[in-house]
Formats: C-alpha cells, sequence, structure tokens
C-alpha cells in the first residue's frame, strides 16, 4: 500500500502564545483559521522579501 506523506507543519507554539486580550490582534481560537491567516501572513512576508531583493538589484 503506498504511503502518502501529508506533513503539515502547523505552527503550533505560535497559536498557543497568541495574545489573548490584545486589540490590535484578536485571538483565533479555531485552529483551521488560524491556519489560514497564518499561511496569508507568510505569503506576505514571502512577497515583501522578493520586492526587497528585487528592489536591491534595480537601483
Amino acid at each position: 500500500m503506498p504511503t502518502t506523506n501529508n506533513k503539515i507543519n502547523f505552527p503550533l507554539w505560535k497559536f498557543l502564545t497568541q495574545p489573548i486580550f490584545s486589540s490590535k490582534t484578536p485571538a483565533i481560537l479555531n485552529p483551521k483559521q488560524f491556519w489560514y491567516f497564518h499561511q496569508i501572513e507568510y505569503l506576505e512576508r514571502c512577497w515583501l522579501n522578493i520586492s526587497r531583493s528585487e528592489g536591491n538589484f534595480h537601483n
């Protein structure tokens, strides 16, 4: 039987240590919703890094 490698790197520590009573960032208690927003933040950080690196080459 073939096995599939479905390894998901859920940011458990980030989920557990999120600020609960913060007015800036409300706590997300649903793990699926937290995972969704975490992926969006990850993509935004990647795009920001790409744009910074391309900005260095185009003086």
